[in-house]
């Protein structure tokens, strides 16, 4: 049995030796290696779509593949036969993308990015500067009493949500289905018509599926008040791109800070670079799978034993 592992991540090899299964490293933007067709195992992570292409015609004994991405729609678009199972990466990805969240949201409400451009200008950007009035209503500019509305509350928002209430934030979370999760009342998406009118910064980690294409779409951006801020960490196709850049254009929301867009990079003729008050971030909130080993190394045991494996697809 061999299990094959990408070079486009340093892994801690040792750490999952000692199992059945050969250890090899596989380049992950080229085509498999013969002598590696009869994988049993693949880890992937950032493979080339012609890589996993290829692997789904010539690997023909695979029966597992471990996915480092918290969504594997790569893995699963490359025509793997139905037969191999698929587990994700999820959980790997949660501090990270908090982490960057938690940054955007804070640009926006300090408003970085303009002390940035007024610096690059050699201008003093006093509307940013000196007394400034507290917590007004009419605009987005500190955390303390913020209404953060997460959409998509999953392991990423548990993780983020603390962080968020510790500097006053009052946190609601909106998912498939209603509950209250480690002491916040998560919505299901029924209530987004009611929650929406009341949000200062909607935080959007929504899975990239056809249930969530364009889900924040024109009739829900008028929902938000005309003050609020859009931090996207999950799919870019779970907003309508134009429709977002017609609202800020014609200041009908306060701003956007995206880390994920419908087409990477980010054309040129995108009228997203222009919008007034949005951040473009070149997906950078994840990218850094951490403690991959100790999911490859759960999953290996149980897929050895014939037990159900964590985070199937």
């Amino acid at each position: 049995m061999k299990l094959l592992y990408p070079t486009t991540l340093k892994l801690d090899v040792p750490s999952l030796e000692g199992f059945a299964p050969t250890l090899h490293a596989y380049d992950a933007h080229a085509p498999i290696p013969e002598d590696l067709i009869d994988a049993e195992i693949l880890v992937t992570w950032a493979n080339s779509a012609a890589n996993l292409s290829d692997a789904a015609k010539r690997m023909t004994n695979l029966k597992w593949i471990q996915s480092l991405a918290a969504g594997p729609n790569d893995v699963l678009a490359a025509g793997f036969p139905k037969g191999v199972l698929v587990t994700t990466g999820s959980g790997l990805h949660d501090r990270t993308v908090a982490e960057h969240a938690l940054g955007l949201l804070l640009t926006a409400a300090r408003r970085f990015d303009q002390m940035r451009e007024f610096q690059l200008q050699r201008r003093w950007p006093q509307h940013l500067g000196g007394p400034q009035p507290d917590r007004p209503k009419d605009r987005f500019t500190t955390l303390r009493d913020a209404r953060v509305t997460i959409w998509g509350y999953g392991n990423i928002a548990k993780t983020l949500a603390p962080h968020l209430a510790a500097w006053g934030a009052t946190v609601r979370g909106v998912a498939r289905s209603p509950g209250v999760r480690d002491g916040v009342q998560v919505y299901a998406e029924d209530s987004l018509a009611e929650l929406l009118p009341q949000t200062d910064a909607l935080v959007m980690i929504l899975p990239g599926s056809e249930a969530t294409k364009d889900a924040l779409n024109a009739e829900r951006l008028k929902l938000l008040p005309k003050h609020a801020w859009v931090v996207n960490v999950g799919r870019g196709t779970s907003i309508d791109e134009d429709a977002l850049a017609d609202a800020l254009e014609q200041g009908r929301i306060g701003g956007a800070a995206l880390d994920v867009f419908k087409t990477e990079p980010l054309p040129e003729s995108s009228r997203l670079w222009t919008a007034p008050n949005l951040l473009v971030s070149p997906h950078a909130a994840g990218g850094r799978p951490q403690d991959a080993e100790a999911l490859i190394t759960y999953n290996l045991r149980r897929f050895l034993a014939g037990q159900e494996l964590k985070n199937v697809v």
